[in-house]
């Protein structure tokens, strides 16, 4: 099959030659105007697999099975790449396909050779530790009513992120990052099949005599051959001689033979797993020290790029690094990051380092490298100060409009992980995203809606260009997307304008790719927590997710403790869903859950101040513990509740049993419960914490609030009494039913959508079940309780018993 692939782009990124990571392929068109200078790859026929053939013409996956899609960042494509120092562009027609770890054997096409070439160098044996059988290239399938072009979105212009590429597009900003990296387009004196087949012969003949630098130039070569040819040798038995005879000479390279010998791997494709790549990791592991920074960045790029992770040798060049980080350039620093990131580990006293340089640099540092840095900390779970982050923030907002979609995913991401709250950068960002969204791929659209979420920030106009381009791409999303997509827009508590139309096309999704969710069990119960949060409970779904068997899948094969998931979903069922006959969690699992979150609420609460001052003064308002209980009424909902319960003359009840010890339960009787108001007290009240603040008030701005907590303590019942009438009440009121109980609630700005009044889904969610369950919810607004804190007790006082008896009625 012959394809014309075409690439535009609108403009360079910060006066740096366009990168190729966003590809906007064109299939039999031509852009008019074409010209070298403006950055264009013109037409060119290339041959292709049908697995390349079904990702280039964007066509829709086969059900749920196809996961490599042209929605999703990670694409098989044609990668064209700009030839630094000189105005040519050049495009490898059979790229090899990557993972995020690992990259198999091309799939080789059948191209015209003489049958003598084929006999020299095909053989019966495969190379020893290589994977000798793939996966056959996916099947394509036609358009379906429901996609992006049927919609009116014309499908060439969505552009296609490859996950192993995209990453590394910065290495071709600047000309100094070919000193350091791998390219894999450097162009090298092509191998003829014959003199290929003569050095492998020179191989079996001289293989007892031939010299360390002779075995480096003969990998080389051989990496050069057409790559049609690759597969070829690495199943030949002298390429397996070829390889052991480096293995048993590794000693006598030097440090450029060693490197050469592993680009030439990297050329060949050697699978990761090969086992003589570890004694090569061993070999760099010991010449760490002897190497430059930029001969250590090459070969660390070359094992990246080789898929192979090298825990060893890496730990050693951070060691290395944590010496030397004061001499990175620029280059190399962002070249690090990315490798760091890449790798998922790295001491943080080094990033903490490399962190002083960002911000060294960070007025030479264009937007694209802005999104390398942020995605290599954001891998590498290493944060970025406020300071910094606020700087990155700015110069973005500067020139947002150029910043390219990878770019500014990336960037979201780590104001994601920091959360800092950067007002100027988000309002630019909900300028520009809407009208992103229709040409920006399902993963992208999942980063930017999980950004908004994780940061609280809800931007109507960007929801809802997400979900009016999600029903038509759903097929598209993964597991993953489809989950991330779902809890943002539970979490931020907002329901689009087509909202049917939008949560029916992600349900029905699912239902499609429950295989695909039963390989990553955690993503389907995000699905319905998020559901669940908007009031969506699709009962067939939720009955497999809380059934014995994808129980035990969850925790056996999930690399996260769902427990508290699992819980979360079964009390929202059994609170919410009254109607609901289907499985619910075991006894066992239900009280481990509800453990598990009340000993995690509790600490949280008990750690703050505004909390613990808001207990005590209720409990001495009220008149003890007894006449007020922390704990949580819906654990599921992960947060606890001050709970009081008031009789029918609106008066506390001591339902708090359990605020009294056992040892002194014999002795109640012959205790004052309530708490009498004493001159002692009274003057405790009036003149205690007051004395710090208010020692200018006058004896007339004092008698009125001496006469208010009077009236307070009276009809709280707690005036002086005798002994024997108090304990009467007392017994009289354990035995009456509430006639209100209040869930009185402290909130925080964490529970609130950014800068708005606007609760958040699981504490929208939280309010919603505790009305239906009979409770008044109390609000303790965080914005009107935090300033009361530095005012005096008094005036705390009546701020409680205004909301627990006046404004709550």
């Amino acid at each position: 099959m012959a394809l014309a692939i075409c690439r535009r782009f609108p403009g360079s990124f910060c006066g740096t030659p366009p990168r190729p990571a966003l590809i906007k392929h064109h299939i039999n068109k031509k852009l008019p105007g074409q010209t070298c200078e403006d950055c264009v790859l013109t037409g060119r026929m290339i041959h292709t697999d049908a697995r390349m053939a079904a990702t280039l013409k964007l066509l829709k996956p086969l059900g749920y099975q196809a996961f490599c899609n042209p929605f999703a960042y990670s694409a098989t494509q044609s990668v064209t790449y700009w030839n630094v120092g000189s105005c040519t562009w050049q495009t490898e027609q059979d790229p090899p396909e990557h993972s995020s770890l690992c990259h198999p054997a091309k799939k080789v096409e059948n191209i015209n050779s003489t049958s003598s070439s084929q006999r020299l160098l095909t053989t019966s044996s495969a190379l020893p530790g290589s994977e000798t059988s793939r996966a056959p290239a996916s099947q394509a399938s036609t358009l379906k009513s429901g996609s992006p072009r049927a919609a009116g979105v014309v499908e060439e212009d969505i552009e296609i992120f490859d996950s192993f590429e995209d990453p590394r597009g910065f290495l071709q900003l600047r000309p100094e990052y070919q000193l350091h990296s791998y390219n894999r387009y450097e162009t090298c004196q092509p191998l003829s099949v014959s003199e290929g087949e003569l050095i492998l012969h020179k191989v079996t003949v001289y293989q007892g005599n031939l010299q360390p630098q002779v075995i480096a130039e003969y990998f080389c070569k051989l990496s050069s051959l057409p790559a049609e040819q690759h597969h070829v040798v690495l199943s030949s038995t002298r390429f397996a001689l070829l390889c052991q005879l480096s293995v048993k000479n590794i000693q006598l390279f030097d440090v450029p033979d060693l490197i050469n010998i592993l680009k030439a791997f990297v050329n060949l494709g050697i699978p990761p797993s090969h086992s003589m790549l570890g004694v090569y990791e061993t070999r760099f592991c010991n010449k760490v020290w002897e190497m430059s920074v930029d001969q250590l960045l090459l070969v660390a790029d070359l094992w990246r790029y080789l898929g192979r992770r090298v825990p060893r040798f890496l730990k050693i060049f951070f060691s290395y690094l944590n010496l030397h980080w004061k001499e990175l350039s620029l280059s190399q620093l962002i070249h690090l990051i990315y490798i760091i990131g890449e790798s998922r580990q790295v001491p943080q006293d080094l990033m903490q380092k490399l962190e002083s340089l960002v911000l060294k640099y960070i007025d030479l540092i264009n937007l694209e490298e802005i999104g390398t840095i942020c995605l290599g900390f954001f891998k590498s779970s290493s944060s970025l100060s406020e300071y910094v982050m606020r700087k990155i923030g700015d110069l973005a907002c500067a020139d947002m409009q150029h910043l390219s979609n990878y770019a500014l995913v990336n960037i979201l991401k780590m104001f994601r992980f920091t959360h800092v709250d950067h007002v100027n950068f988000m309002k630019h960002f909900g300028q520009i995203a809407p009208q992103r969204i229709p040409f920006l791929g399902v993963q992208g659209v999942m980063h930017l809606t999980l950004a908004c979420s994780a940061l609280r920030v809800l931007d109507e106009g960007l929801m809802n260009a997400v979900a009016a381009s999600l029903p038509t791409r759903v097929a598209y999303c993964r597991s993953k997307d489809i989950a991330k997509i779902l809890w943002s827009f539970g979490t931020l508590n907002y329901k689009p304008p087509n909202t049917e139309e939008f949560y029916s096309a992600l349900i029905n999704e699912i239902h499609r790719k429950m295989p695909e969710f039963n390989r990553f069990p955690e993503h389907l119960l995000t699905c319905l927590l998020g559901l669940a949060f908007s009031e969506y409970f699709p009962f067939e779904l939720i009955n497999f997710a809380l059934s014995p068997e994808f129980v035990k899948l969850a925790q056996a094969r999930s690399k996260f403790e769902l427990t508290k998931e699992l819980y979360t979903l079964d009390g929202i069922v059994g609170t919410e869903c009254l109607d609901y006959r289907g499985n619910r969690l075991s006894a066992h699992l239900q009280q481990e859950g509800s453990e598990m979150l009340w000993n995690l609420a509790r600490k949280d609460m008990c750690s703050k101040p505004e909390f613990l001052e808001a207990l005590f003064l209720l409990e001495t308002m009220l008149g003890g513990s007894q006449y007020i209980k922390h704990h949580m009424i819906l654990p599921h909902t992960r947060s606890s509740d001050l709970e009081v319960q008031l009789d029918v003359n609106m008066k506390p009840l001591p339902f708090n049993r359990e605020a009294i010890p056992v040892e002194e339960e014999a002795t109640l009787k012959l205790k004052h419960v309530g708490v009498s108001l004493t001159d002692d007290l009274m003057n405790q009240l009036l003149q205690g914490k007051s004395r710090k603040h208010t020692q200018g008030e006058t004896e007339s701005e004092t008698e009125p609030r001496a006469r208010e907590l009077e009236k307070t303590a009276i009809h709280l019942g707690s005036s002086p009494c005798s002994m024997a009438d108090r304990l009467g009440a007392d017994r009289l009121a354990c035995m009456q039913a509430p006639q209100v109980k209040l869930a009185i609630q402290l909130t925080n700005k964490n529970q609130y959508c950014y800068a708005s009044r606007d609760l958040l889904g699981l504490h929208n969610m939280k309010r919603r079940q505790l009305n239906q369950l009979g409770y008044r919810v109390v609000e303790l607004f965080h914005w009107e309780w935090l300033p009361l804190l530095k005012r005096t007790r008094l005036e705390k006082l009546m701020f409680l018993h205004e909301k627990v008896f006046t404004s709550t009625f």
